[in-house]
């Protein structure tokens, strides 16, 4: 039989009196639940006492953040004389969250893209940070030991709020969630049975399997699809899934290639684009849709001589009849892909497509075309500061952004693997060929 513990009698020892040692023992046990009670009140005591230090701090903290955010703002951001009127609310008082509301509303009236704060519970945050990383290398190796390799906990996928609930906007090519069967317009209800956080969702769980609940139609039952989770390195991630997305397929008659551009922000997506279109997948299409609804832009000024270059096209050949792609140029047929997410340089890149001739189908863009750069602050927050205006052309795209030839709404809720914006590029793309 299992024995029971705590309080108990014992037998008399010879001599002994049975009672005087239950007494004994039950007051050792009032004894022990003393001291148990006086440590409550000493630990009362110090969370009493420290709490105000604590709140201090935090205070501290927050003010020492919108002083540096306020002289940053002045020392460098591209409008000099909005730049030396802003000053922060003092929201050192109020909590956390109200003090990034206030740094939000005060950035915004700014009214300038590229210009932000972002926290380390944010994928744009880490996102940001590879791809300004030689803005912040100093700070790496602290934030992301050893190596200082941005990295986070993620599926591949990013949600947004539309109409009130939480639809997947975006599935990168390369993720997990991508694999799994993830699909762009799905709602997503619930991470492991606990509300959906970009991060938080999938901290510590890197090499395990989470649980997405997802609802795929309005008024359907939600399904269940279970994920695993990887360490994500952005700038990796970007160039991954732009190769993952290429393909070809055969509509009318003709051989059609595809290629979504989710960020140009790196040279090896220059390199991969070069030698997809020159020499690889690609080079046989007979015309080509590029998907320019990305999350990030960054591409350089020159991106669209791919297309329009007048220089004639040329490879290298070696002697066992490789081929090497050298000044690449498209003269086949394209057709592009834009919407609010196409922005910053791959507005001009859509911009400089459509001056000479190519149609754009979709939706306006992001009108988000100033230059920007990025600094930490003290709380390791990222402040994103647009430091010069951009004009196009003699045109600023920050005001007007790009309209598309060919108009269609997307309404991404329930898309249920449709995409209406990607046929209607089909057929314009078919009626060029």
């Amino acid at each position: 039989m299992r024995q029971r513990h705590g309080p108990k009698f014992l037998p008399p020892p010879s001599g002994g009196s049975g009672p005087r040692i239950a007494k004994i023992r039950c007051f050792s046990v009032v004894q022990a639940g003393g001291r148990a009670i006086e440590q409550l009140r000493l630990a009362l005591a110090i969370v009493l006492t420290l709490a105000p230090i604590l709140a201090a701090a935090q205070e501290s903290g927050r003010e020492a953040v919108g002083e540096r955010i306020e002289e940053i703002v002045r020392e460098n951001f591209y409008d000099a004389q909005r730049a030396e009127s802003f000053a922060l609310p003092d929201a050192s008082h109020g909590d956390a969250e109200s003090f990034h509301a206030i740094v939000a509303e005060a950035l915004v009236g700014l009214g300038a893209s590229h210009t932000g704060r972002y926290e380390p519970d944010e994928i744009d945050y880490h996102e940001l940070l590879d791809i300004f990383r030689f803005a912040v290398r100093k700070d790496l190796r602290r934030l992301f030991p050893p190596d200082g390799e941005v990295s986070y906990p993620g599926i591949g996928l990013i949600a947004k709020e539309v109409g009130g609930s939480l639809f997947v906007t975006d599935v990168y090519h390369a993720g997990t969630a991508a694999r799994a069967g993830v699909r762009e317009g799905d709602e997503l209800l619930a991470v492991d049975g606990e509300p959906y956080g970009e991060i938080a969702s999938f901290e510590g769980k890197a090499g395990k399997d989470v649980t997405l609940r997802l609802r795929r139609e309005s008024e359907a039952e939600p399904v269940d699809l279970s994920v695993e989770v990887e360490a994500i390195r952005p700038n990796e991630m970007f160039t991954a899934s732009i190769s993952k997305s290429i393909r070809t397929f055969e509509h009318e008659g003709a051989k059609i290639g595809y290629i979504r551009l989710w960020s140009f922000t790196s040279a090896e997506t220059r390199e991969l684009v070069n030698e997809e279109i020159g020499t690889g997948r690609l080079s046989a299409a007979d015309g080509l849709i590029l998907d320019l609804r990305s999350r990030w832009g960054g591409a350089p000024l020159d991106a669209a001589e791919i297309f329009l270059g007048g220089t004639p096209p040329t490879e290298f050949r070696d002697r066992e009849g490789n081929r090497f792609a050298g000044n690449v140029r498209w003269r086949k047929p394209v057709v592009a892909i834009i919407d609010e997410g196409t922005r910053s340089g791959l507005e001009a890149f859509a911009y400089a497509l459509k001056t000479n001739g190519i149609p754009l189908v979709g939706a306006r863009t992001a009108r988000a075309v100033l230059a920007g750069t990025a600094f930490m602050l003290p709380d390791d927050s990222l402040l994103l500061l647009a430091v010069r205006d951009v004009v196009t052309d003699g045109r600023r795209l920050e005001e007007t952004g790009v309209e598309p030839d060919i108009p269609v709404e997307r309404d991404i809720r329930y898309e249920n693997g449709d995409d209406p914006q990607f046929d209607a590029a089909l057929r314009a793309l078919a009626e060029r060929l």
